[in-house]
Order: C-alpha cells, then structure tokens, then sequence
C-alpha cells in the first residue's frame, strides 16, 4: 500500500537535481560526485512527434498536489519503460509512488497518467553511490499495456555488440533544465539537442583531471556525449540517447549523471544501453521484428 508520500521539492531526494518503429529485435538477437538528473542545453523545441518512445516520470508532490515531472524514460514495450535506476529511489519507495506519462510533447498538457505495476532495478546499482558508481539502469512495468499510435511508439535497443564510435552524433531529448539554474519555461514544450559521443578514455580524463584522483570515474558500462554549449541538463535522467543506424533510431544511453550543463571539458555521461541488453532481454518480452 502507498502511504505517506513524502514531499518533492527540489527533486524526489532532496539531491539537487538536475516514425512509427516495430517491436525492437534485440533480445531475438543475440567519481568526483557531479550532479544526477541531468536537461538539455542548447536545444530547440522538438517538431512534431519525433520521439513517440519519451515519456515523463511522475511522482506526486503533496505541496503542489500534482504528480511532478521527476525524470525522463522511453517506450521499449507497450508495457515497460526503459529509465535510471536513480530516478527510483530510494529502493523503499513503492511501484504505486509513481506514474508515466506517454505521447506528451509539452509537459501537463491533457495528462492520463498510467500507473506504475513493478520496478525492477539493477541488482548492481548501489544506493550509496547512485549513478556515478554505475548500473544506472531500471525498468518500470506499467499496470497495462499503452495503445500504441503515431504519438506512442516504441524506441528499439541496439545489439550487445553494437560499437558507438566516437564523434558519432546522436540525439538527446527531454524537460530539463535549458542552462544551469534555468529551467524550461512553459509551456514545457520537450526539448532536443545533436550532441557528438565523446570516447571513454577522453572522457575519463577530463574527469579525472577535475577530480585529481586516478581511479577510474568513467565505467566501461558508461558512454559520454556532449559538447560546450550542448547537453543534457536536470531533470532529464532516465531519458533517451537515440542513434541513427541503418535508417531505425536506436536507443545507445540513458542520462545519467554531468559536472555542469554544457561544459567544454565535462560532457553528459549516459548508461551504455548495449551494456545491459542481455538483462533487459530477461526481463522485457521483446517480440522479433516482423
């Protein structure tokens, strides 16, 4: 039973917060603490429904009385959403503690929120060290399946053993924050942004050299895009890092965790979806293309 939900203020945690596809083929197939959340800088309103797989995390704010965007997802399976396991916690917070919201281009706009049956998070992901100790991945089971239409369409995976090159360019979208302490004004129109993948060993360096530390920040399990100006910012964990590839979007990461919005030397760091394919597969019933 849900009861007692506590109040959502800054974020859910008191942390400060920052065309139409089939069913995916894939399972047929074979730090330096920055800030989790992470909303997009430098972006532009997104045209049409380009992205029919986003869909917004609520959780209820008792304050405002209204369920509260707190991060991003995306649609895999008409019945299972792909988002950061940070975005569930903590792990003692019930399934019926939140709602989805599908086919939404501007935030609030005509909700009919669906709730939440199951969340399972990554048996790795550890509470202590939230994203930056990676397996920041969760899946939401929804009560029913979504009816799937033009606005709400399904994101595929990629194969395990896709390689995301570096410089490749790929998109970012979500309702996050559009600078540092600037939030999306309304009407909450979702935002995206072309952003280049940046290499794990580049990446790791640049963290490292923040942190003065040599232990690894960057995780094999762990993919890094962005540039100065061009990023994912808070309240957008959770959401989509889509690739194009032989004409199908596919989904290479979810926003995770940055250092600052749109910094030069610190680009957003994302779960390697491709990482965890494979444990996705036992859980979701992903149908075979047709």
């Amino acid at each position: 039973m849900c009861s007692g939900l506590p109040e959502v203020a800054q974020g859910l945690w008191g942390l400060s917060l920052w065309e139409k596809l089939p069913f995916p083929s894939t399972c047929s197939a074979a730090p330096s603490p920055g800030r989790e959340s992470v909303g997009i800088v430098g972006g532009c309103d997104v045209s049409g429904w380009r992205y029919p797989w986003q869909v917004s995390l609520r959780f209820y704010d008792m304050r405002l009385g209204l369920w509260q965007h707190e991060c991003g997802g995306s649609l895999i399976h008409p019945q299972w959403v792909l988002t950061a396991a940070h975005c569930v916690e903590p792990e003692d917070l019930e399934a019926c503690a939140f709602r989805v919201q599908v086919g939404q281009l501007r935030l609030y706009d005509h909700d009919q929120l669906h709730k939440v049956a199951e969340i399972i998070r990554h048996p790795k992901f550890n509470a202590s060290l939230s994203a930056w100790g990676g397996a920041d991945i969760a899946l939401l089971r929804l009560e029913a399946p979504v009816m799937l239409s033009e606005h709400v369409n399904l994101v595929s995976l990629p194969p395990a053993s896709l390689r995301v090159p570096a410089r490749k360019m790929c998109w970012v979208t979500g309702w996050g924050d559009i600078a540092d302490n600037s939030p999306l004004p309304p009407p909450y129109h979702l935002q995206e942004v072309e952003i280049p993948v940046v290499g794990n060993e580049e990446c790791n360096r640049h963290y490292q050299n923040a942190s003065e530390s040599s232990d690894q920040v960057i995780k094999a399990d762990m993919l890094c895009a962005g540039s100065e100006g061009r990023d994912s910012c808070q309240l957008d964990s959770g959401g989509p890092l889509v690739c194009r590839w032989n004409c199908t979007w596919l989904q290479v990461g979810i926003v995770s965790w940055d250092h600052q919005c749109g910094h030069r030397d610190f680009p957003g760091v994302y779960t390697r979806v491709t990482s965890y394919v494979p444990w996705i597969c036992r859980h979701v019933p992903l149908s075979p293309a047709p």
